[in-house]
């Protein structure tokens, strides 16, 4: 193998590893100013889109989680990862699918399951990671705020108990 394709395999390779998500998409039919702008939207997000060769994405995901992908390996490819949020590629794609008719998702990967574009739609429902956090927390605080509540009831019918029995002698 040339030293070129070597590398590009190997470039490949490393980022099926460190990829928490792989969307495979079809781009046939898209113009050089759509991808361009599908790029520019995936970058965004922090996805790396990569269109390669089926036989070199093939050789670098031999050995690793994603090899059962090979099967969607098929046709003109566009790989996009997504290394920080693994919603993220899922989102921005199924939202472009919306657009750009030329553009469908094929499958793809989160960690080591394999997911079906009905998956990929489904997953691109998921509110970001930064709104379910916020929403496990504000969960795991209900009961703290409850509960501080509750200890501050009997405090809080004291001091309106003491405040009537001076308002009552004032009188």
């Amino acid at each position: 193998m040339r030293p070129e394709k070597q590398a590009e395999v190997e470039r490949l390779k490393d980022s099926f590893s460190r990829a928490k998500s792989t969307v495979l998409t079809d781009y046939c039919g898209l113009t050089v100013a759509e991808m361009n702008e599908i790029r520019g939207k995936l970058r965004e997000a922090s996805v790396e889109l990569r269109v390669t060769k089926n036989t070199l994405a093939k050789i670098a995901i031999k050995g690793t989680d994603s090899e059962s992908l090979t099967d969607i390996l098929a046709g003109p490819i566009a790989i996009a990862f997504s290394y920080d949020d693994p919603v993220a590629g899922a989102k921005v794609l199924t939202e472009l699918t919306k657009t750009h008719d030329d553009l469908e998702i094929k499958g793809g990967m989160l960690g080591d399951k394999v997911l079906s574009t009905s998956d990929i739609e489904e997953l691109s429902k998921l509110p970001s990671k930064e709104i379910l956090l916020s929403q496990l927390l504000s969960v795991m605080n209900g009961p703290m705020t409850g509960f501080v509540n509750v200890l501050v009831g009997n405090q809080r019918k004291l001091v309106q108990v003491l405040a009537a029995i001076n308002e009552k002698k004032d009188n």
